[in-house]
């Protein structure tokens, strides 16, 4: 299904070489300040950057048809569009027979059969988070009145690991003036470097994001099911080439003592702090006010230069392709605005549900 949410509710439609991608939004209140240059801005840190992205022209012609009039939300639902300029579908005919190794051709040929639009992987290409972006725009700014901030920066880039801890503040400011969205301009410069090496050899790279929410009152989330954990988790992996999540500690928690990981209790100013934050902001599935942390893992990017194998599923023979066509050596970079409009549009849902917004 194309629909996520319950009381904030987003509905994606549209394919990487159609005529647009977009979504409607649900829920949203009215009276709320909502530019289409807001919107804009988060788009543009999705675009792909001269010399370590593809090379397709992604101007992202937006347009809000419904749910705000002059520069304020309605109440009605929210339908944005975004122009898909720049096509070139030519390349992709070959993959209706040949299935592309990493990509969901096959999956998609059997389930779907002729009906499938293979064009730029049809939906499920990652033209579709340009739409998400979008959605998560509306979220930032519903979770802005309440004062809610979320921000994410890119962590690693294949070996180049990011381990420092950084003022939410500097993330979010750094993450924006450099190609690679790392937190640090001397970290940027390495994931560059890996990026481009990686595209050299005609092959690419993966990475993870890490992103952080601040301001988050104590019990967002509704146990059991609905978490905040497992909610968030179902909507990240929604992007495309993500294959895993972890919050707090993560994995690592499972080579730690009960006396490591565990997060004692202080006071500041009056009120009840951890001292570290190896739960990454969430116990029993709701929020403890202190800043929620997740990291996300991406896969390399599946479009590569090189020569691979495959199967030509008319005569069911080995077969090889190479594909060509203009593709990111490294997602990531890409990546880091969308799970933020990700994990924002699940919070503003999540707050909405439990009467801390709206």
């Amino acid at each position: 299904m194309n629909t996520i949410g319950t009381d904030f509710r987003i509905t994606l439609f549209g394919s990487s070489h159609g005529p647009v991608v977009g979504c409607t939004i649900d829920g949203c209140p009215p009276s709320m300040s909502l530019e289409t240059g807001m919107i804009e801005e988060e788009l543009i840190l999705r675009r792909p950057q001269i010399g370590i992205g593809t090379a397709r022209m992604e101007r992202d012609h937006l347009e809000i048809l419904s749910g705000v009039r002059e520069g304020v939300t309605t109440g009605a639902p929210i339908t944005i569009t975004i122009a898909n300029m720049d096509v070139d579908s030519s390349k992709y005919l070959r993959f209706r027979t040949v299935p592309r190794p990493g990509h969901a051709d096959y999956p998609a040929l059997m389930k779907y059969g002729e009906s499938h639009d293979i064009s730029g992987g049809g939906q499920f290409s990652g033209r579709m988070t340009a739409a998400m972006v979008a959605a998560g725009a509306v979220a930032k700014a519903l979770l802005a009145t309440v004062n809610v901030e979320v921000g994410a920066y890119t962590r690693s880039i294949g070996d180049v690991v990011d381990g420092e801890a950084h003022p939410f503040g500097q993330l979010v400011e750094e993450r924006r003036v450099n190609a690679v969205r790392a937190a640090s301009p001397e970290t940027s410069k390495r994931m560059m470097k890996a990026i481009l090496a990686a595209g050299e050899d005609n092959d690419s790279v993966g990475g993870t994001v890490q992103c952080e929410c601040v301001g988050l009152p104590v019990g967002v989330g509704e146990p059991f099911f609905d978490s905040v954990e497992g909610e968030i988790s179902k909507m990240i992996f929604s992007i495309p080439g993500v294959k895993g999540v972890e919050f707090g500690s993560g994995f690592e928690a499972a080579r730690m003592k009960g006396s490591e990981h565990n997060d004692p209790y202080s006071v500041l100013e009056g009120r009840l702090i951890t001292d570290t934050n190896h739960h990454g902001g969430v116990l029993g599935g709701i929020t403890t006010g202190m800043p929620l942390v997740l990291r996300v893992a991406f896969k390399p990017t599946a479009s590569i230069g090189q020569e691979q194998r495959s199967v030509d599923l008319g005569s069911m023979s080995e077969t090889t392709l190479r594909i060509e066509g203009r593709h990111d050596p490294c997602i990531v970079p890409r990546a880091v605005v969308v799970v933020e409009a990700v994990v924002a549009s699940v919070l503003a849902d999540l707050c909405m549900r439990g009467g801390f917004l709206g």
